[in-house]
């Protein structure tokens, strides 16, 4: 029995001064953990009761009893006393705070998704030598169809599909190609570009049709251009835009007026594997246009096809931005809904 005191009043003693040591919540705790639980050093000592008699357990039982109750009295104790100090510093950072004084939150932008997507066309292409073209919007009839190989009695040219201006052979730029014609007779090859604007259609408007939206093009002419070479581009492209290098293309064969050969490439869906309602279940999206220049469109532009050949391409940049943020509905993009805006 006289073992047994002796570890209690150590164990008194021991666990006052640890308490009393302690300089913060965490060494408080460690204390707890130490003392009082339930591998610590006051259970450890409950075992030894089994070895007393029955008159000695009525002497060392309470006085256990008694050493746990002291200790978690003076536990709480100094907890309250750290959470004490806490609030009198907070208190004391407040004290000056007029909870009358109002100050307008700053107003937040965001980027249109447009705006992100320009982005990282251009820092793609300007990566691999590709320069950024701009051309007129309101286009001549030669650059907007005859000089890019699109005859006279073409459907293209049809009311349904063009705005004519009240300008004599004046339209609304159908496509961004225009910037291909105006850079080739600007420029001498090799030409790398890419142009990207907006382009305007006689369309009804609804979910997935516009009357105005954005189109993303570009050309390379140089020697010895080959399809193999579009193709590749392409794909490094979309791998490196969709963020999947797994991404697969399917070509299939296109006809285009100001290419020929002309392809359209397909690819795999980025949101499923077996079929989705943005593939249309088929597992593959219609991205791009391509071919290799028809030698017809490099005459307009002042280039020799027997010398120079060329590869161009065309991409819809509102369907390229809305399978990147997963919109549904192109009016969207011209709504001004902030709430809509404020998730880019």
């Amino acid at each position: 029995m006289k073992n047994v005191l002796t570890q209690i009043e150590q164990l008194t003693r021991s666990s006052i001064q640890a308490l009393e040591t302690s300089l913060s919540l965490e060494m408080l705790e460690a204390v707890r953990i130490e003392f009082l639980g339930r591998k610590g050093k006051i259970a450890n000592l409950m075992p030894l009761l089994a070895d007393l008699s029955l008159e000695d357990k009525r002497v060392v039982g309470p006085l256990m009893n008694e050493l746990k109750a002291k200790v978690e009295e003076l536990f709480e104790a100094k907890k309250q006393s750290f959470a004490d100090v806490l609030l009198a510093k907070k208190e004391e950072s407040f004290k000056d705070f007029d909870v009358t004084a109002y100050t307008k939150r700053p107003l937040e932008g965001s980027l249109h998704p447009y705006t992100h997507v320009h982005t990282i066309i251009t820092d793609f292409f300007r990566s691999i030598g590709f320069q950024v073209a701009d051309g007129p919007e309101a286009e001549t009839e030669f650059y907007n169809f005859e000089a890019l190989n699109i005859p006279a009695n073409h459907p293209a040219r049809d009311m349904q599909d063009t705005f004519w201006l009240n300008i004599p052979s004046m339209v609304m730029r159908t496509h961004t190609s225009n910037v291909q014609i105006h850079s080739m007779q600007k420029y001498n090859p090799p030409i790398a570009l890419i142009s990207i604007g907006r382009v305007y259609r006689n369309e009804a408007t609804d979910a997935s049709h516009d009357c105005m939206f954005q189109q993303f093009e570009g050309m390379f002419i140089d020697k010895n251009v080959s399809l193999a070479n579009v193709i590749a581009t392409m794909k490094l492209f979309l791998q490196t835009f969709l963020d999947d290098k797994n991404l697969k293309l399917r070509v299939r064969p296109g006809f285009f007026p100001f290419v020929e050969p002309g392809i359209e490439i397909d690819a795999s869906c980025p949101f499923c594997t077996d079929g989705c309602s943005t593939c249309k279940h088929s597992r593959w999206i219609e991205m791009v246009g391509a071919g290799l220049i028809h030698p017809n469109v490099l005459k307009a532009g002042g280039i020799n096809p027997e010398e120079f050949s060329g590869f161009a391409f065309g991409f819809g940049l509102t369907r390229l931005v809305m399978l990147k943020y997963g919109i549904s509905d192109i009016r969207l993009l011209h709504s001004s809904s902030v709430e809509f805006l404020k998730q880019f």
